[in-house]
């Protein structure tokens, strides 16, 4: 059984929350895709499938749509506006990025739909949220997230360097927005029997994710820092990432904080035969050998608790300078201890970890006769199934089958 079988969703094709609707279609949702007649923009997304463009052929629109139905519906013609009508009135969940007003205009906004359908859950995501006029200015995924804040903190400790951005962030944030409130309408609609709107703020979203950024400032005018692999933050910290023997970053995590952990890393130290190179070792025997709590609150306060944990990040360091970055990581493992590969796409998707939790699921594409490896879930229940098993659809391709049963 999976976690949401038995609930609708209907879908009004946009890129903002076409992540929003595979979350939903994933966890076992119908999601049924609404398109215009000319399609989706997104399906002429690159990259394609052997580089050649096609309606059908775009990864990004394969990625984004798996497991759920497709229809054409014009809404600019009263008769595509009733099938949508009708088909809204079979659903629990109707998902939309509309411009601000315009299913008001069509007379298919929430308090019209709730007429017949009181059950309904209604999310709209938009820029500003329904109530902002901003939310009218056109505005990109990049305008989205600059608006809320994060760029500020994402980058280098050179400011010169210019950060690298993930695509889709905004749209990714919303979109998790979106249906952790559908859920739990869901949740709160089996108590009350009764459905509700959801106003979904992209900029407000993604301005959560600043962590201390937006806080540091609205409270004391503080302005955090870039900073390479760690937190923004407005007074600087000592540095995490480090370049590994064979040429690939680690990131050397949280220092060791208690003392077996201390007593790990010494011995790994020694061990690799590097105990000669770290002057600092001293400290992290006296760490091993602490008893009470180790009060990070006191560092910078108190020289001894400061050094045993200056030392704790100096050892991970050297040590990341003299192995490989995967033996560094799977070595720390061992010793109980927090770090990270810096990898590559490519190498997080062909990690070992990834590949045992699953995350390679091969979904066959029964139209050109192919099974194609896709990203699995990004979660693991025990008890709620997650699978693909349907590849994304074609333009219009269950129109038959869905509206002429309506």
């Amino acid at each position: 059984m999976t976690a949401l079988a038995g609930i609708r969703v209907i879908e009004l094709a946009n890129e903002r929350i076409n992540y929003a609707g595979k979350l939903f279609a994933d966890m076992g949702a119908d999601v049924i895709l609404v398109e215009p007649p000319n399609g989706d923009p997104s399906r002429s997304y690159p990259p394609f499938l052997d580089n050649k463009q096609g309606p059908n052929r775009s990864l990004y629109w394969w990625h984004y749509h798996t497991n759920k139905r497709g229809v054409v519906i014009d809404l600019d013609d009263n008769n595509g506006l009733q099938q949508l009508k009708s088909l809204i009135n079979t659903a629990d969940i109707l998902l939309e990025a509309e411009p601000r007003t315009r299913l008001e205009t069509l007379g298919a906004d929430y308090k019209d739909l709730a007429k017949t359908n009181t059950g309904l859950i209604h999310i709209a995501v938009t820029t500003y949220g329904r109530k902002n006029p901003k939310s009218d200015l056109p505005a990109t995924d990049l305008t989205i997230m600059a608006a809320s804040g994060p760029p500020w903190s994402c980058g280098y400790d050179d400011h010169s360097l210019p950060p690298i951005r993930g695509p889709q962030q905004a749209f990714h944030t919303a979109s998790h927005f979106a249906v952790m409130s559908g859920l739990t309408a869901l949740l709160h609609r089996g108590i009350g029997d009764r459905g509700q709107f959801i106003d979904v703020s992209m900029t407000a979203a993604s301005n959560i994710s600043t962590e201390a950024a937006t806080y540091s400032w609205l409270v004391n005018q503080g302005t955090v820092q870039r900073q390479t692999g760690r937190h923004a933050s407005v007074q600087p910290s000592g540095e995490t990432q480090q370049l590994c023997a064979d040429g690939r970053y680690a990131n050397t995590g949280v220092p060791p904080r208690f003392p077996h952990e201390f007593k790990n890393l010494y011995d790994w130290l020694i061990e690799l035969k590097l105990d000669s190179e770290l002057p600092e070792a001293i400290f992290l025997e006296m760490g091993a050998n602490w008893e009470g709590p180790f009060e990070l609150s006191k560092i910078g306060e108190d020289d001894e608790i400061t050094a045993i944990f200056s030392a704790g990040r100096a050892a991970l360091q050297l040590i990341a300078s003299k192995v490989a970055a995967q033996d560094f990581f799977t070595g720390c493992q061992r010793a109980g201890l927090s770090v990270g590969v810096v990898n590559s796409p490519e190498e997080a998707f062909e990690d070992a970890h990834f590949k045992a939790r699953g995350y390679q699921v091969p979904v066959l594409h029964d139209d050109i006769d192919l099974e194609i490896i896709y990203p699995g879930a990004p979660y693991a229940f025990e008890k709620s199934k997650w699978s693909i098993t349907r590849r994304a659809p074609h333009l219009g391709e269950h129109n038959k089958e869905i509206l002429d049963s309506q």
